[in-house]
């Protein structure tokens, strides 16, 4: 077999294909437990094989290099996975903390809206929280026995005041959605 192989003899190679293909798969999949993986590892020895150049001395040495160069590359494998896992581990926290920070702000802005709303007058209050209960205009109107003119200007006159309030955060509190035009 190995003069074969060093002939470049191809019917060496798929031989040898045939021959361990199977126990390096088992190998590998004992190593990785992804038979897609062990089939890539394996196929990928086997090409390394049939492209390399170096001459080998003797079967046993031969068959141990099969073994070591599948056992390489999936501790590579591993070591790779183990480094994607921890990445994935990064973003998530980082991630998770992005959340509480999105959270927190939301949060500190619900109050500022809030303690801002309590400053209108009554009737201006009573409009808006309707509105930032998700109330329509005529929905507002009856509940409050208002027209629906004097609603639409108690909340002209609401965001007017919490835009003077509010400063920079009112253009916030509308693009979380928080409020609506």
């Amino acid at each position: 077999m190995i003069e074969r192989l060093r002939r470049n003899d191809r019917k060496a190679y798929s031989d040898l294909f045939d021959r361990y293909f199977d126990k390096l798969f088992t190998f590998a999949l004992n190593m990785v437990f992804r038979e897609d993986v062990a089939n890539d590892i394996v196929q990928e020895v086997f090409i390394a094989i049939w492209e390399s150049d170096k001459k080998y001395n003797s079967y046993h040495g031969f068959r141990a290099f099969l073994y070591d160069s599948v056992k390489n590359r999936c501790l590579n494998y591993l070591k790779h996975q183990e480094v994607e896992r921890r990445h994935a581990e990064i973003l998530l926290q980082e991630q998770d903390e992005e959340d509480e920070d999105y959270r927190l702000m939301r949060e500190e802005m619900y109050r500022a809206l809030h303690r801002a709303v309590d400053e209108l007058p009554e009737r201006c209050r009573q409009v808006f929280k309707l509105h930032l209960e998700g109330k329509k205009n005529e929905e507002i109107a009856q509940v409050l026995e208002l027209s629906v003119e004097t609603v639409k200007t108690q909340k002209k006159k609401a965001m007017y005041f919490l835009r003077e309030r509010l400063g920079k955060s009112y253009c916030l509190l509308i693009v979380l959605n928080i409020i609506s035009l």
